[in-house]
């Protein structure tokens, strides 16, 4: 497994970005799909948007299409997530996770950075 460390996180105005960095460590972090999710308060936690080891956009939520972008850079095992045009309803806690390439689920979590957006 990896390990995964958040960063990026903060508080922005609405129409604000920011940008989320993700650092694995351990061993064959291009053999692994990567995701970011969301959990708001109250709310069950959701899948934002992925991408897999060869660098393909597998999933982008509807609520953030045309406004986040995931990618990634192997050389320095990191995923990140563009942000822009923030709205209130974004704020969540961000969490990277990882899938091993024959893996069916995400296995490996961060511990989460705060997103705050206000109006």
């Amino acid at each position: 497994q990896v390990q995964l460390v958040e960063s990026g996180g903060g508080s922005v105005p609405a129409g604000g970005s920011l940008r989320l960095s993700c650092a694995a460590s351990g061993r064959a972090f291009s053999s692994y799909a990567m995701a970011w999710f969301r959990q708001a308060p109250g709310k069950e936690r959701e899948i934002v948007t992925s991408i897999d080891w060869n660098n393909i956009i597998t999933y982008t939520a509807d609520s953030v299409k045309g406004r986040f972008t995931i990618s990634r850079d192997n050389a320095k095992n990191t995923v990140y997530l563009q942000m822009n045009s923030l709205k209130p309803e974004d704020t969540a806690l961000y969490y990277c996770a990882a899938r091993f390439r024959s893996d069916a689920s995400f296995r490996s979590w961060g511990q989460g950075t705060q997103v705050t957006v206000s109006s």
